[in-house]
Parts: structure tokens; C-alpha cells; sequence
């Protein structure tokens, strides 16, 4: 499963924007459901900030 490296989110959304199931909400920081993500990495491609990670 994918995770969010919280020190380095800037909570732009574009992980969230990108996730093809709606796995990602942005609080401060993007939250992953771990129930709902099916670890297809596209988030990880359009992090800006490199804070999500496999």
C-alpha cells in the first residue's frame, strides 16, 4: 500500500485529483483509505513533493 509521508505533503490535492478511486482526501495532509486504494501508483507519479511513497 501506498503511504503519505507527512512531513513532506503541502497538501496541494493532485494525488487526489489523479486517484482513480477516490481513495484520497487532503485535510492538512492527503489521507489515504487503505479500504478503497487498489495501489495503482498514480498518485505516486503526480506528487509534486515526493510524500507518497510504496
Amino acid at each position: 500500500m501506498v503511504t503519505v509521508n507527512g512531513s513532506e505533503c503541502v497538501g496541494c490535492g493532485a494525488c487526489a485529483d489523479v486517484c482513480p478511486q477516490g481513495a484520497i482526501v487532503v485535510e492538512d495532509i492527503a489521507v489515504i483509505d487503505a479500504g478503497k486504494c487498489v495501489d495503482c501508483g498514480a498518485c505516486i507519479d503526480e506528487c509534486p513533493s515526493s510524500a507518497i511513497t510504496e
